[in-house]
């Protein structure tokens, strides 16, 4: 095994993320170490919300793959009661299987549905902390170029983000306000050099203070974190 991957009890192959040993699947993204700096920001805006470390903070991963950020959350924050949303079957099923397995089951709740469309009828609205993504964000034209090398393993619905990249962000900057308390957060990954469209989108949507930006090792914005302005 390399140094990212570990075996269960029956010689499967894990993969760790931020602390957890995630169970992987056939059509399901692989969790990327950069994704991690996504995760350490989702953390510490979390420890500067006013009700922890005590209240019941409340957490949405939109687009959650296999789980990982949920996961990572929810282990590091005990408190937290976390909501993990996907589209498709395989996703949806191994994340719950990732939250059973990591004894996550009664705080983790896993719902299929076209982004936001998984949660109507919850009574969440304006009732969010924190809502953190990684969307797809490689554009059609790469994936079927010089990127096409990423389907040979994964699913297009992971990377796929549009003509430009960014078409799940669109949807996520606007409608994570519905969900979103005054003053929450939503923190979201984005492609190299997409660092401008991500603040445009936020300053369109009107609904945001301005917006700040996490960076890699080399220096390159690669998240977003943005609050709700408390008068939306």
């Amino acid at each position: 095994m390399d140094k990212a991957g570990v075996e269960d009890r029956t010689g499967a192959a894990l993969h760790r993320f931020m602390g957890v040993d995630l169970e992987l699947a056939p059509g399901v993204l692989v969790p990327r170490e950069e994704t991690e700096l996504l995760g350490r920001t989702a953390l510490r805006l979390i420890e500067g919300l006013p009700d922890y470390p005590a209240g019941d903070l409340r957490v949405i991963d939109m687009c959650c793959g296999s789980g990982n950020l949920a996961l990572a959350i929810a282990t590091h924050v005990p408190k937290a009661r976390l909501f993990a949303c996907d589209l498709t079957d395989e996703t949806v099923n191994l994340a719950k299987r990732n939250a059973e397995r990591c004894g996550f089951s009664d705080r983790i709740t896993v719902i299929q549905g076209d982004l936001f469309g998984g949660l109507a009828g919850r009574d969440l609205d304006g009732k969010i902390d924190l809502i953190v993504c990684n969307p797809p964000y490689i554009s059609t034209q790469r994936l079927e170029g010089d990127s096409a090398h990423l389907l040979d393993n994964e699913p297009r619905e992971a990377f796929d983000g549009g003509p430009y990249g960014i078409s799940i962000h669109q949807r996520l900057v606007r409608d994570a306000l519905a969900f979103l308390k005054p003053g929450g957060w939503l923190a979201f990954e984005f492609g190299e050099g997409q660092h401008r469209q991500a603040a445009a989108l936020l300053a369109r949507a009107r609904g945001y203070e301005p917006a700040a930006f996490a960076e890699d090792a080399a220096g390159l914005p690669r998240a977003a974190y943005v609050q709700k302005r408390s008068d939306v």
